[in-house]
């Protein structure tokens, strides 16, 4: 009994600890659109938690099967994650300060964006894999779902968050998103190629 109880308690903070990225991103997505609709909001949270189950189960099979080309693929996560969200960043902070008069009503975050910045997020939770690489199939999916349900409570609120802040601040909003973004990449890199 305690031992599962164990089990859970650990993998609510492996949870918390994988979902910051995404939680900030949400952040920055809520200041991007502060008139975001509630399955938006979901779809954005259901998107980083999708990812955030999938990246670890992802990092199990490869300690399981090709442990030798994933170590090799590893010391690339920072870097491709830096280029992604500094991209996203960047793009959003251009749209903001030279605005589009086509799509201004359209301040949406298009389902390519969504994907980038999910695999942006929880590309390095691949590593995670070695961590949970001695559960059996079973407790990895397990530890993973838990992993899903605490990033999704997390970027919901993080979306709101931002939200809240956007409709406040409104045009400086998106851009305070963007460098956000860029933030973010700057540090999975300098934590990935440094320390």
């Amino acid at each position: 009994m305690s031992w599962q109880f164990l089990f859970v308690i650990n993998s609510v903070f492996l949870g918390v600890g994988l979902a910051m990225d995404a939680f900030s991103v949400s952040v920055a997505n809520g200041l991007h659109d502060p008139g975001m609709k509630k399955n938006k909001m979901l779809k954005i949270a259901g998107t980083f938690s999708l990812f955030q189950f999938l990246m670890p189960m992802i990092g199990w099979v490869c300690v399981h099967t090709i442990v030798k080309q994933f170590q090799v693929f590893e010391k690339f996560i920072p870097w491709i994650a830096l280029f992604l969200l500094v991209y996203i960043g960047g793009k959003m902070i251009y749209e903001a300060v030279c605005p589009d008069p086509e799509e201004e009503d359209e301040n949406s975050l298009d389902s390519g964006a969504l994907f980038l910045q999910g695999v942006a997020t929880s590309i390095d939770a691949l590593s995670v894999g070695f961590t949970i690489s001695d559960y059996d199939w079973v407790l990895a999916t397990v530890c993973s779902l838990i992993v899903a349900a605490v990033t999704l409570c997390l970027c919901i609120a993080g979306v709101n968050i931002g939200e809240k802040f956007g409709n406040r601040f409104s045009g400086r909003a998106e851009i305070a998103g963007g460098v956000i973004l860029i933030l973010i990449g700057l540090e999975i890199f300098v934590q990935g190629v440094f320390l």
